[in-house]
């Protein structure tokens, strides 16, 4: 399982070692925001590369991206909890490890050379399914509605690598074909660009960032309402509160004049008018 290469997967796709080295390294920590032992074992196998290494800061963001994330889902489960929670561009991300409640139905869905990679260290069982496919077709669509609903369907880090006429269509796609259900995504500023393609420049990461998103509303023509929006020093409330005194009182009034403006803003959506 050592052989793992980035190189063996397009530009785009291999930026998931920077969420997953994140996970594993903040999972590793002496007082742990996060417990994923699933990506410490993924990450034992892939190279050990400088470039996927965003330092301390950037494990802090992608780690409590991945909480707020795992929150709402949570959320979602608590209240359907036999429903369908769809990964558009899982990568290598062992979201279903960690909120499985012994009930939901789950795709993974990726391109097939992600897929192919996933499949090293994951396997489908009978509610879990790994689809290959871009999150830009349709093709995949019907997997989804085969399996019951309600559904969520969640994009970590993934859609600011498409264009803006990728995730207008593929969103508007989702919100006609599923009414009712809940979406959540991160997305970033416009003007933040510049500064991350310099920072992945640096590193070597040919994968600049090219839709941006100023205000989640902006997504409202794809059929998309705002449920709830969160910022990484700013949590929903209900997670905020679940999280240790240092981090409420301390961590997060430091880090906000830091990042809350320049990092990404996390949206959960309603589909429809359902």
């Amino acid at each position: 399982m050592g052989d793992t290469k980035p190189d063996k997967l397009g530009a785009i796709q291999a930026t998931l070692f920077i969420p997953l080295a994140a996970r594993a390294r903040a999972t590793r920590g002496r007082h742990p925001l996060l417990h994923d032992p699933k990506s410490v074992e993924v990450m034992a196998a892939a190279p050990a590369d400088s470039a996927y290494d965003y330092g301390r800061g950037g494990v802090w963001v992608s780690v409590v991206r991945t909480l707020i994330f795992d929150w709402w889902v949570r959320r979602f489960l608590a209240e359907h909890p036999a429903g369908t929670v769809v990964e558009l561009g899982t990568g290598l991300n062992s979201r279903f490890e960690r909120t499985d409640n012994g009930t939901v139905h789950w795709i993974d869905l990726d391109l097939p050379d992600t897929i192919a990679l996933r499949r090293r260290y994951f396997a489908d069982t009978g509610r879990r399914q790994m689809v290959e496919a871009s999150l830009t077709s349709e093709e995949w669509l019907g997997a989804v509605a085969e399996l019951p609903g309600p559904y969520f369907f969640v994009s970590d880090g993934v859609l600011t690598y498409l264009s803006d006429a990728e995730v207008t269509a593929s969103l508007t796609r989702i919100a006609e074909r599923f009414p009712g259900a809940l979406l959540a995504f991160d997305m970033y500023a416009r003007r933040t660009f510049a500064g991350q393609h310099k920072s992945a420049a640096r590193r070597g990461i040919d994968a600049p960032w090219t839709w941006g998103c100023d205000d989640p509303r902006e997504l409202e023509p794809c059929g998309l309402r705002v449920v709830e929006s969160a910022a990484i020093t700013r949590p929903p409330h209900g997670l905020r509160a679940e999280l240790p005194a240092r981090y409420r009182w301390l961590i997060l009034p430091l880090l906000d004049p830091v990042f809350g403006k320049s990092a990404a803003r996390l949206a959960l959506f309603r589909a429809g008018s359902a």
